[in-house]
């Protein structure tokens, strides 16, 4: 049997630079905590040899991502310009932006853009009304995808064999008493939700907190994210979320799927 030549767009294994996925992964470790960092703990989170993470912290900081007091070590503001540039590089903010500005303007709540990441989504981009100095999900927060309104609207995009499959291999821990984590119980409500064309998901991520979701579709119905919004349960019913929020994000989504490529 004739094996098929590789072309030179195909990756090989001599490809992967595995410098340069410590370092990523370094940068990633200083999300664990809130306050600047040792060496010796920074090379836990990461889970990287003490004198590697010391190479890498080093390479870094020469170029301006890091900056240490000699003792502890934390991310500059430089890091952001690679946050940047997704941001203005991804056509789904560009597009959708003024959609939730608008949403949160008529609801009088904030709105969010989330994409599918893995078994988690990030929230890329918000919309919030005058009235609301804080609260939300700030841009670059994650969540896990079975627990969200968001989440569940994108997986609603897999087939039932793969749903299934995806569903029992992720992590799926209780964050609220109200959260449901039995695979069957969330297969069942995630096809609820595709039928239906929304998610509505009451506490489960958040205590206090509700909020409801439709898929974003590009030009050819495939689904590329999710907006939503959120509300304090003392606040907003789930009642006035289908009935006054439903219909502003379904509006949103519909005015901008033919831009989405």
């Amino acid at each position: 049997m004739v094996k098929p030549k590789r072309t030179n767009d195909e990756p090989r294994a001599t490809d992967f630079v595995e410098s340069l996925d410590r370092g990523l992964r370094l940068l990633r470790a200083f999300g664990e905590s809130t306050a600047p960092m040792s060496l010796s703990e920074i090379a836990r989170a990461a889970g990287l040899p003490r004198a590697t993470a010391r190479r890498i912290l080093f390479t870094l900081q020469h170029g301006g991502y890091v900056g240490s007091d000699g003792k502890l070590f934390a991310l500059t503001a430089q890091v952001l310009t690679l946050a940047g540039s997704y941001l203005r590089s991804n056509q789904i903010v560009a597009v959708l932006q003024p959609v939730l500005d608008q949403v949160a303007i008529t609801a009088q709540e904030i709105s969010s853009l989330a994409v599918l990441d893995g078994d988690d989504v990030v929230f890329i981009a918000r919309g919030s009304p005058s009235r609301i100095f804080s609260g939300g999900l700030e841009i670059g927060y994650r969540l896990p995808a079975f627990c969200t309104s968001v989440g569940r609207a994108m997986l609603g995009r897999l087939g039932d064999a793969e749903l299934k499959q995806r569903l029992a291999a992720m992590r799926r821990e209780a964050l609220t008493p109200q959260t449901v984590t039995d695979p069957k119980r969330l297969f069942a409500c995630i096809v609820s939700d595709r039928e239906r064309g929304y998610s509505l998901v009451d506490r489960e991520a958040e205590q206090h907190f509700r909020s409801i979701s439709v898929p974003v579709r590009r030009y050819d119905n495939v689904i590329v994210g999710a907006i939503n919004i959120g509300a304090h349960v003392d606040r907003v019913s789930t009642e006035e979320m289908i009935k006054r929020f439903l219909p502003l994000l379904r509006e949103g989504v519909e005015s901008v799927k033919s831009r989405l490529l």
